[in-house]
């Protein structure tokens, strides 16, 4: 799954937070408390971790405190090294592997009061053949390309006419003749660079293609011409120069500022611009596609399991029933500036809401599940980053990176 956000590695001293290591340390019982873990996949920055906390507030039962810890770069290997050693957290995001990588270990949610209002569009990502699913989902992660109304206007450039990667090349160019940088992404957070290739290759191949991904066969040629057109764009000096030092939290700020033109990235980040320019017009589009029409890319968003076999699992439960309400959701899918994942909930993109009325709710455009989740073997994400990124800096080549790509991709295959 590509990471929404990676950023602060300190613990929340929140003032319902007892300490960590609930979930898998020491059972976390003292006094008669129950001291839970929640790793909340938000960045320490991240605006949608305050509105977490408020809630939290509320929704905390009795004799509990619960420590919400923010996301680290290292937050999947971390969950892998737990899972193996049995130490998980009473509560954790599942950044999208809530059913293919992180069910065994979690608790069917799919009988809790609601379970109704599961969003069904999720069902193909989330639901098992029995019609288990294993994590409340905050939002439903509709994403595209997300830039600034403003920047794009003065330089001319119309987001709608963007359907093909021409086009797309093409704004580029009159972005940067305007004094703008036109395409920011970053190595340091380092699966923004994952994210290049995440959401165009979902659109870079054939269905004969992608079956032959699901049979244990790399495509070569789909993902060399989709890194192709990523060196280009970095030859042409349309990506940021602070490439490698540059953190996403100040990419959403010249995102907002308008210093920058388009970012590969989910939603969330608009209100990470906002922070700084409240008043920045921002909208998504469509990705455009090397083989077929323009989509979008996403599926499961942020979403929250609950460990089976974890000391405070009643606990855990009932936290999420709460966090489960039409209103808790609501709030945090419009801080996510995403569709709520419960259908209950209230549908409010802030400041993407424009973008959501005119290309998403239409359905004109398909939904394609992220291209890592779907077509390649588990463990290949950072790979997919380094290449990229490789690409992009200039230290690699295409045709390298691609048969990188193939060679891990042999090497972690099982049918």
């Amino acid at each position: 799954m590509t990471l929404l956000a990676a950023a602060g590695t300190a613990t929340l001293g929140l003032v319902l937070a007892g300490c960590s290591g609930g979930g898998g340390g020491d059972g976390g019982t003292d006094g008669g408390t129950a001291k839970l873990e929640m790793q909340t996949g938000l960045g320490a920055a991240d605006p949608t971790l305050t509105v977490l906390k408020d809630i939290t507030k509320t929704c905390t039962p009795a004799d509990t405190t619960i420590d919400l810890v923010p996301m680290t770069n290292t937050y999947e290997a971390d969950m892998k090294t737990r899972m193996a050693s049995g130490d998980l957290p009473d509560i954790w995001s599942t950044h999208g592997w809530s059913l293919l990588r992180y069910s065994q270990f979690l608790e069917p949610l799919n009988t809790q009061p609601w379970a109704e209002n599961f969003n069904k569009a999720l069902a193909p990502a989330m639901e098992n053949k029995d019609g288990q699913f294993f994590a409340l989902p905050i939002n439903t992660d509709v994403s595209g390309i997300l830039y600034n109304k403003a920047t794009l206007h003065k330089a001319g450039v119309d987001p709608s006419t963007l359907t093909t990667w021409d086009a797309f090349t093409a704004a580029l160019s009159r972005l940067k003749a305007a004094g703008v940088t036109p395409l920011s992404s970053s190595s340091k957070d380092s699966w923004m660079a994952g994210n290049v290739a995440d959401f165009m290759a979902s659109g870079a191949f054939s269905d004969a293609d992608l079956e032959q991904f699901t049979q244990g066969t790399f495509v070569e040629s789909g993902y060399k011409t989709m890194l192709d057109e990523v060196q280009t764009w970095a030859k042409a000096g349309d990506f940021n120069p602070d490439f490698s030092s540059i953190t996403m939290d100040e990419i959403g700020r010249g995102l907002g500022s308008g210093k920058v033109g388009f970012v590969f990235v989910q939603n969330s980040l608009a209100n990470t611009a906002l922070q700084q320019s409240p008043d920045a017009k921002l909208g998504f589009m469509p990705i455009p596609a090397f083989t077929g029409s323009p989509y979008f890319v996403g599926g499961e968003g942020t979403a929250y399991g609950a460990w089976n076999k974890g000391k405070h699992k009643k606990q855990a439960l009932e936290y999420l029933d709460c966090l489960a309400k039409p209103e808790n959701i609501s709030k945090m899918a419009k801080a996510l500036g995403s569709i709520p994942g419960l259908t209950d909930a209230t549908t409010d993109m802030g400041p993407l809401q424009d973008s959501y009325e005119s290309v998403v709710k239409p359905g004109t455009y398909p939904l394609h599940p992220y291209f890592d989740r779907v077509y390649l073997p588990n463990g290949m994400w950072d790979t997919m980053v380094t290449t990229t990124g490789a690409v992009i800096s200039g230290q690699s080549q295409p045709s390298a990176a691609t048969a990188q790509m193939k060679q891990q991709f042999a090497s972690l295959y099982t049918k």
